[in-house]
């Protein structure tokens, strides 16, 4: 069996085999490898870009209902650019029609062709063309309302509160449309084309050479879920911004792998609020900043599973609660379930729901370690029962009680009037989510203090032997991580503090645990003291 120290290095050692192997996917990925008959001056098995033709070209964006279209029926001209420039980055908005049938729940899909300037696309042999949805299905936001007043921000009419029930999804607009062309006149080798960017290549034949249209491609990572809008019955016109951009050969490649990850997601179950998380990733920040929130995202996943490995290992060998506090446990667990069912109120991602939920499950087994607490069945009801404390548990408890006794004089009343001060200013959706968001606010604001009864044990008994100390070594370089991001990454406020919170208790456990010097006639985190080692080993012989 693998000690924990060898398997810390199997950890260690996979992680990177992983970071080396992503390393080199993404290298596959940017660089693709130029025909080499083109550098030695030959066309055969090369495939050109009719782009170094330098054609005059124009834009033409039409809606319709149908996923197809054979001629120029039932389609509308929503956006015509004359003199369409390559090389220039522009944004239009545009007034679209939107017809019954979209109206009633229906899908309206936008052609975009880039074809020859002077030529309608249908009768432009060397045009091309991408088809994108403008519309989306999703379940709408519910209406927050001032739980004593009754008002709320958008009054809706009463008829359309009775069509769209809130638990069913309805027909919304994506008010943006962003349209890209790959413009380096890259060479491709034609006996080795990359998968992903094939399949939105035209090719034609041009004498004796083949030459490939250019590369028209949609950003769908910038359909993002707050420039959603509600298609309603009675709504005739709807906006929508038209923005286009110039893009390399290497971002293209990565765009179009991303984009099929998000679309992997969303086969697998991932709601468009759910795919939503993930495009952030990629639209709020630039490719470099990308690359390096994924080796620091990947070395906090690293730190993550290092701090959950010991945190576990402490709590299976914890034999007593001395110089543990009890309150603190109980508190953590209280905030984490707090935390988690906050987050399912607000209907988070389930990439951040489902690794709370699994941390609130962890906390409640620690609380139950903790209390020393059994549970017996007599026939189909549970009988719980609780373990008694010794003497130095029971003075630890003293202290515990101390600490929560002061403290209780300034937290009660800091929370309560929050919870007062939210209920008159901000609107919620029920008294439910006013009393998860009151308690969560709490936590973040003033969960600090609840690590206070901690320090005040400590500081009593004069030692920080007891603690878990592996655990809160990498739980710290997490924290410090956090703090680069914390103003740069989206996120609450008060989460925001949060993480600059958690950095002043962690260094004045830093400070008492120089303050306290080891004695190694106290108990360590799992029971046992240093004097007591050398006699088991020594009886073992």
């Amino acid at each position: 069996m693998l000690s924990r120290s060898s398997f810390t290095s199997l950890v260690v050692g996979v992680f990177a085999v992983y970071v080396a192997h992503t390393c080199w996917v993404m290298y596959g990925i940017v660089y693709t490898r130029p025909c080499p008959a083109a550098a030695a001056g030959s066309a055969a098995g090369c495939v050109w870009p009719y782009l170094a033709r330098r054609p005059k070209l124009q834009l033409s964006v039409y809606t319709t209902t149908r996923s197809h279209i054979g001629a120029e029926n039932n389609i509308d001209l929503v956006l015509n650019v004359e003199d369409f420039d390559i090389e220039s980055r522009f944004e239009r908005t545009v007034n679209v029609s939107v017809p019954k049938k979209t109206r009633n729940n229906g899908t309206l899909y936008a052609y975009v062709f880039l074809h020859h300037a002077g030529i309608l696309p249908w009768h432009d042999g060397k045009q091309v063309h991408i088809v994108s949805p403008l519309t989306t299905y999703m379940v709408p936001k519910p209406e927050e309302i001032n739980l004593l007043t009754g008002e709320s921000d958008t009054q809706q009419i009463e008829a359309e509160k009775q069509t769209n029930a809130l638990d069913e999804p309805v027909s919304h607009w994506r008010s943006r449309l962003t349209l890209n062309v790959m413009v380096e006149d890259f060479v491709f080798d034609g006996s080795s084309l990359p998968a992903d960017v094939h399949r939105y290549m035209k090719m034609v034949q041009l004498g004796k050479t083949v030459h490939y249209l250019p590369i028209l491609f949609i950003d769908q990572l910038s359909n993002r879920v707050k420039d959603l809008m509600v298609i309603n019955r009675s709504t005739t016109e709807l906006p929508l911004t038209v923005s286009y951009d110039k893009i390399s050969l290497g971002k293209l490649r990565f765009w179009i792998h991303m984009q099929d990850a998000v679309y992997s997601l969303q086969q697998f179950g991932f709601s468009e609020k759910d795919a939503d998380e993930v495009k952030g990733i990629f639209v709020d920040t630039n490719l470099y900043f990308l690359a390096l929130t994924f080796f620091v995202a990947a070395f906090h996943l690293l730190f993550d599973f290092l701090a959950f490995k010991n945190d576990i290992s402490f709590w299976k060998k914890k034999r007593n609660m001395i110089g543990m506090s009890t309150k603190a446990v109980l508190w953590r667990c209280f905030s984490t379930v707090v935390i988690f069912l906050f987050l399912l109120d607000e209907q988070t991602s389930l990439l951040v729901l489902i690794p709370a939920g699994i941390g609130a499950v962890i906390e409640l087994w620690k609380v139950k370690k903790a209390l020393k607490m059994t549970i017996k069945w007599q026939g189909i009801r549970p009988k719980i029962q609780f373990g008694t404390y010794n003497d130095s548990e029971k003075k630890t408890e003293e202290y515990d009680a101390q600490a929560m006794k002061y403290l209780s004089y300034l937290l009660y009343p800091l929370c309560i009037g929050g919870a007062g001060y939210s209920l008159l200013n901000v609107k919620y959706k029920s008294w439910y989510s006013w009393l998860i968001n009151s308690f969560v606010n709490g936590v973040y604001a003033f969960g600090f203090l609840f690590m206070l009864p901690q320090l005040f044990v400590n500081y009593k008994m004069k030692s920080v032997a007891h603690l878990p100390w592996k655990a809160f070594t990498y739980k710290a370089f997490n924290t410090f991580i956090d703090d680069i991001f914390a103003f740069i990454i989206t996120m609450p406020t008060s989460h925001r503090l949060a993480c600059f919170r958690d950095d002043v208790v962690f260094l004045v456990y830093l400070y008492q645990r120089w303050l306290y010097p080891v004695d190694k006639s106290r108990v360590n985190e799992y029971g046992e003291s240093y004097e007591e080692r050398p006699k088991k080993k020594a009886h073992r012989e």
